[in-house]
């Protein structure tokens, strides 16, 4: 299978497991990472969070599989990860970035919430240099990094190294190879220990403020308050803070 899903408590663990051709994604890998990515989040499923990585240490993923494509062609947009990804995806997402990201891979990685990413990764679209546009996902860059940082990428199909990507906020840490899908893995059970309600209205308006306009942002956010404090896990997080315990939150 081009995709391994493993399970390590509440945290799922996805890898893209096609080294040979640098972990491209041809129809059928993609199909089987949206399929992980609708198991995990799947009701209880007891899944609070993903970690999404490559196998081998030279490639997080080498994008769409040209190969594949000429035969197949391109694969239809709407049922790919990167549109699950894009479109609500409940759970948080922590891309294990063990080595280049690019095209398509990039474009994975940066629907991905969290970036982890080895020293000796590089990140490039290189669309325009094959004659086409990095239209799924590349074009959101700009949410992600200065508008002429994301600009300078998407034209001139250059190189960024992982220095640079966190320099310019593309990634949020960097680090020895061998280090990545620990810290990841980590990073991930920590954000699994917390209430599942919370995490998920968290991460839901953090991405409206990218778009909503303010006043029916803080309505929603007042709603989402509102929900929380009726629900159990406020309850527990309550009591276990006046007990002097942990909190032991259910899966929602």
């Amino acid at each position: 299978m081009p995709v391994r899903q493993e399970q390590f408590g509440a945290v799922s663990l996805v890898t893209l497991d096609r080294p040979k051709v640098r972990n491209a994604l041809d129809q059928q890998a993609l199909h089987a990472v949206a399929e992980a990515l609708d198991r995990a989040a799947a009701p209880g499923s007891g899944i609070r969070c993903v970690v999404l990585t490559g196998a081998g240490e030279r490639s997080f993923c080498a994008g769409l599989d040209l190969a594949d494509a000429a035969g197949s062609g391109l694969p239809d947009p709407d049922t790919s990860p990167l549109a699950r990804l894009r479109s609500g995806y409940p759970l948080p997402v922590v891309a294990a970035l063990n080595g280049a990201a690019v095209g398509g891979g990039l474009e994975l990685a940066l629907a991905c919430d969290l970036r982890i990413a080895a020293e000796h990764a590089v990140f490039a679209l290189p669309e325009v240099s094959l004659g086409f546009a990095a239209t799924e996902g590349g074009v959101e860059l700009g949410r992600l990094v200065p508008f002429g940082i994301a600009l300078e990428l998407m034209l001139t199909a250059e190189r960024v190294d992982a220095a640079r990507a966190f320099d310019v906020g593309l990634v949020n840490r960097v680090l020895p190879a061998d280090e990545v899908l620990p810290v990841a893995m980590e990073l991930a059970r920590r954000i699994s220990s917390h209430s599942p309600a919370g995490v998920r209205a968290s991460k839901e308006l953090a991405y409206r403020a990218l778009w909503q306009e303010p006043s029916q942002l803080h309505r929603l956010a007042r709603k989402r308050t509102e929900e929380l404090m009726e629900g159990e896990d406020a309850a527990e997080g309550l009591a276990a803070f006046r007990e002097r315990r942990r909190p032991r939150f259910r899966d929602v």
